[in-house]
């Protein structure tokens, strides 16, 4: 069983300091490391956890560490547990900064160990349900706008929130971003606060992106726009819905399920609508277990450092372009 230590233990840090104790058979917790004396005292009294006030004592004494502090202390403290060979969860963002992020996958590879960017929207049950369909998007459009918490507002709402679906964007798309545009204002903060992207691909597909976290209701859609396919996921409703367009007398057209028949010039079709079932998960714990799985059985995490240095790269590319934009407007 693999020796976890946890870094941070602040309202994030103890979801995943509970996760680790529901992850039985996968690891088996050292202890925390937080400076925080009020964030060490609630955690030691809910968990029972041990807190230790050195990190390099909690370094050797484990195999692995998990990164739950703020974005801009990511960089130092993953940079030492690589060097000294702890694999290693991070949360997203990676890094604080590109130049950072990129730093960290070449220590990764220098040192050998795993990592894995807590991009949690990719173990949601909606998406995990598209699993085993064939997914080939050429328009996206996502809409993820939350309520106004100060908590998260350290960095923009594109770090904070549409980072999410640029990760998943990038992993459904398989070909290099061409061009991005982007628009954001900041409202109540001193970075954007609301933010549309837009981001073209070689192979001809469209992302349009929006995030807002000064909403008055809360929305987290990803809609897939593919050849004769439609699928749509709510992220909050953990429900996924996929309608596909089938010709007559297609071997594959099932029998089961919603159909509906459309006439067309080039003769009849038939339109299927699918609710795939949907599983219930701990989205956190599953991302913690499959990371111990990859650790043992040497194979790449689902959600790479790789992916979170794109989805960083992507998420810092908007940023400036947005900065861009006002800079001109303002000159």
């Amino acid at each position: 069983m693999l020796k976890i230590g946890l870094l941070g233990v602040g309202h994030l840090g103890k979801i995943h300091l509970k996760c680790i104790h529901l992850a039985k058979g996968h690891y088996e917790l050292a202890g925390f490391y937080d400076p925080d004396d009020e964030h060490a005292r609630q955690a030691q009294e809910a968990y029972d956890a041990r807190r230790f006030t050195d990190l390099q004592a909690l370094l050797d004494v484990v195999d692995v560490v998990d990164i739950v502090t703020p974005t801009t202390t990511h960089y130092e403290l993953a940079a030492e547990c690589i060097r000294q060979g702890k694999h290693l969860f991070i949360e997203k963002p990676l890094t604080h900064t590109v130049e950072e992020g990129a730093e960290l996958v070449r220590l990764s590879k220098e040192y050998g160990v795993q990592v894995q960017v807590g991009h949690v929207e990719r173990f949601n049950p909606a998406l995990l349900a598209l699993d085993n369909m064939p997914v080939a998007p050429m328009f996206i459009e996502a809409h993820r706008l939350s309520l106004f918490n100060p908590r998260g507002t350290d960095v923009s709402v594109i770090l904070d929130l549409m980072i999410h679906d640029i990760d998943i964007v990038l992993s459904m798309v398989e070909a290099p971003v061409s061009r991005i545009s982007a628009s954001g204002v900041a409202v109540v903060s001193a970075t954007p606060d609301i933010a549309n992207a837009r981001l073209e691909f070689e192979n001809g597909a469209v992302a349009n992106l929006t995030a807002s976290r000064i909403s008055l209701k809360q929305m987290r859609k990803l809609r897939f726009f593919q050849k004769d396919a439609y699928i749509s996921l709510d992220f909050l409703s953990k429900e996924a819905q996929v309608v596909r367009l089938y010709d007559e007398g297609d071997a594959a057209l099932p029998r089961e399920g919603n159909l509906l028949d459309l006439d067309t010039p080039d003769g009849k079709r038939h339109i299927h609508v699918f609710m795939p079932s949907i599983e219930p998960v701990n989205a956190i714990k599953m991302e913690l277990e499959t990371f111990a799985d990859s650790i043992n059985q040497g194979t790449r995490p689902r959600v790479h450092i790789e992916d979170g240095y794109q989805a960083l790269k992507v998420a810092h590319e908007i940023a400036r372009e947005i900065d861009e934009r006002v800079q001109t407007h303002l000159g």
